[in-house]
């Protein structure tokens, strides 16, 4: 598939990037042929690399960058979880409240009926734990948003920015989002 020539270039380039004052600076936007041509004149090759060989080399060269490790690499902690929460409740108390606004808009024209009264009977009519269950599932992610929101504004003060303050206000979030959740979801 590739020649021995083209894994010849390939192993010097690899070898030059290992060792960066062997490498002459290029520019950011320059191709991959026009590098190498730069780097093989830089070492005194007469070797001409074509277009193909160029593409194969990179590719060759990408296959044997390590991936990065991204998130696995770095230990869950409180702060990490209430940011993923933060924004995943806030994604969904916009899209249900997206969700409502449409279904409100598009009722009268699908002949359904999404009005208060409507909605008011309906859930009138449910079991105790399942109005239980559905307002605790509705003030759940708008009471953790909006505590970690006050958290967020006591934070553009300038207060609780050390790690002491920033583990206490998210204890204290989790705490009052608890608290605030059951009250409204017994209420």
């Amino acid at each position: 598939m590739f020649s021995s020539s083209t894994f010849r270039a390939a192993s010097r380039l690899s070898m030059r990037q290992a060792n960066p004052f062997l490498i002459k600076s290029t520019s950011p936007g320059a191709s991959a042929l026009s590098v190498l041509q730069t780097r093989s004149a830089a070492t005194n090759t007469s070797e001409n690399v074509t277009q193909d060989q160029a593409y194969s080399i990179l590719v060759a060269q990408r296959k044997l960058r390590p991936v990065s490790p991204h998130l696995s690499i770095y230990q869950p902690q409180l702060t990490w979880y209430g940011s993923a929460a933060n924004r995943v409740t806030g994604a969904a108390i916009s899209g249900g409240v997206y969700v409502f606004a449409l279904a409100y808009l598009a009722s009268p024209a699908l002949g359904l009926h999404v009005e208060s009264a409507s909605i008011a009977a309906a859930f009138g009519a449910l079991p105790v734990a399942a109005k239980v269950g559905i307002k605790g599932m509705l003030a759940l992610p708008f009471t953790y948003h909006s505590w970690n929101g006050i958290r967020h504004l006591v934070w553009d003060t300038g207060n609780a920015l050390d790690m002491r303050g920033v583990y206490a206000s998210g204890y204290a979030v989790l705490g009052l989002t608890t608290l605030s959740t059951a009250y409204l979801a017994f209420l």
